[in-house]
């Protein structure tokens, strides 16, 4: 056991590991005791993988899973600033445009990439803030309706931040590079700290939902409207949310969101919570992490941390159509999405129990080898 992890945690390019474990040697030189948090991170991921197999296996072959017949990679960026893509938004003000960041560590900049040959357009550099964590984004409106990315400096991995926050970036009219400046939130959790990397918002008014990314189970957390800037606000769970969710996105027309975690998209009807309608297997990346619609609500745009691929994935036909939005983001009375990877009845219980023993005592064994 302790052989594998050594071979972990060597800054390597192993052909006999999956690249998403493997550690490159600028980790260890640029970024010091952050790699083995991150080392750690990935650790946990594989660790639920490998307890879930058996379910996720049988759960692939029910009748709500969507194969992802149809999709490709639309184009392949060599632009070494995107190193580890994590979060993606549609462009709200220019068309064939998509708004990406990288991982923690990357620094307070987003990129305006091009949707169909991924180009940077413009670099932006979000001046007045600092960049903990950054690992969502989304595009909507402020209160004055002005076209904003909000940036989600909501990771925290040993879930311990006294708070976390959101910044609004209003989205540049003209494309170049460029500094600007953000209006920031923080709010934390009435349960306690949470670690998360999705920011959901309605793209035409200033409604906006985290999820949490937790093992076995998340959480969808409504921010309040209007966003108050002069105090720490107080975000109350309102349904649950499927485990190691990485990102998600409201559909252009406000009809149907969805929610990506390593291996599957759920789409869900309405607004959060909403009801999910089809689950949909996604392209095979390496640490698979962003996602955003196209902008005719016809497919989905993903991407990964450790890939430099821009991949379409179709949406079905019979729910690519509109729908009514949602009205209301109340949990009451509503179907609340679930974790359909973990199956039903007493299956997803002992799924969990076991997804969670397995990752602690591989974390357990990693963290002891990492303080030798």
């Amino acid at each position: 056991m302790f052989t594998a992890l050594r071979r972990l945690a060597t800054p390597s390019r192993d052909p006999g590991l999956p690249s998403f474990l493997t550690v490159r040697e600028g980790d260890l030189v640029h970024r010091g005791p952050r790699v083995r948090l991150r080392w750690l991170r990935r650790v946990v991921v594989l660790a639920a993988a490998a307890a879930l197999g058996p379910s996720v296996a049988l759960a692939g072959l029910s009748s709500s899973a969507r194969a992802d017949v149809g999709a490709h990679v639309v184009c392949r960026w060599t632009d070494q600033r995107l190193s580890e893509v994590s979060g993606i938004a549609l462009s709200g003000v220019h068309l064939g445009v998509a708004w990406v960041h990288n991982d923690s560590g990357g620094g307070p900049y987003l990129y305006a990439m091009d949707t169909t040959t991924c180009v940077v357009r413009a670099r932006v550099r979000i001046s007045n803030i600092g960049a903990r964590d950054i690992e969502g984004i989304a595009s909507g409106v402020d209160g004055t309706g002005r076209h904003v990315l909000w940036v989600g400096d909501v990771g925290d991995n040993r879930d311990s931040w006294p708070s976390v926050r959101i910044h609004a970036v209003v989205e540049p009219a003209v494309l170049k590079n460029e500094s600007v400046t953000a209006r920031t939130y923080q709010f934390t959790y009435r349960d306690g700290p949470h670690n998360a990397e999705t920011v959901l918002a309605v793209p035409t008014k200033p409604q906006l939902w985290v999820v949490t990314k937790q093992l076995a189970e998340g959480g969808i957390y409504p921010l309040p409207v209007p966003l108050l800037s002069q105090i720490v606000m107080q975000l109350t769970r309102i349904a649950p949310a499927g485990g190691l969710i990485t990102d998600g996105a409201i559909s252009p027309d406000g009809t149907k969101y969805v929610l990506r975690d390593y291996v599957w998209a759920y789409v869900f009807d309405g607004l959060p919570p909403g009801r999910q309608i089809t689950r949909i297997t996604l392209p095979q990346q390496p640490q698979g992490e962003a996602i955003t619609w196209t902008a005719d609500g016809q497919g989905l745009l993903t991407a990964g941390e450790r890939d430099n691929a821009l991949w379409f994935v179709p949406i079905p036909t019979d729910l690519a159509a509109s729908s009514t939005p949602s009205t209301s983001s109340s949990a009451v009375n509503a179907p609340t999405p679930n974790a359909p990877w973990l199956g039903s009845g007493i299956g997803k219980p002992f799924a969990v129990a076991v997804a969670t023993i397995a990752a602690l005592a591989i974390v357990g064994l990693a963290t002891r080898w990492l303080r030798r």
